[in-house]
């Protein structure tokens, strides 16, 4: 059973970086394409970035475009996602997520009922 830990969250001032970390157990990555998922209180759970089991495609949410990246290292079983000029309004737990997606290629963002496997979340708060 794929299991999923996240970490890297804390505070960060606005205009500040952070790197967030997946680490996936029980299961190689290979076939799966992660997802990066947020929530912030009293907002519904939105997709951030998404890389595909490759890492050759990636989707953003228009709101992190520019300013996220998602990546990934096979060889290290765990993806990752650096934030960057972070804003108060990227304070949420953050979500790392994995869909089992066989010899596909892609990843999505747009669905999170896909994701099969989810990590327990880190928390990230933007404030000075």
């Amino acid at each position: 059973q794929l299991q999923l830990v996240e970490s890297g969250g804390g505070l960060v001032q606005p205009g500040g970086s952070a790197r967030l970390s997946c680490a996936a157990s029980g299961s190689p990555l290979d076939y799966y394409a992660i997802g990066w998922f947020r929530q912030a209180p009293g907002k519904e759970r939105e997709g951030v970035a998404c890389i595909s089991r490759s890492g050759g495609n990636t989707n953003n949410a228009d709101s992190v475009t520019g300013r996220f990246t998602i990546s990934r290292d096979n060889a290290k079983n765990t993806a990752y996602l650096q934030m960057n000029s972070l804003k108060p309004e990227d304070t949420a737990v953050y979500y790392c997520a994995a869909e089992f997606t066989g010899g596909r290629d892609g990843c999505v963002i747009s669905q999170s009922r896909q994701y099969e496997h989810w990590g327990q979340g880190t928390q990230v708060t933007v404030s000075s």
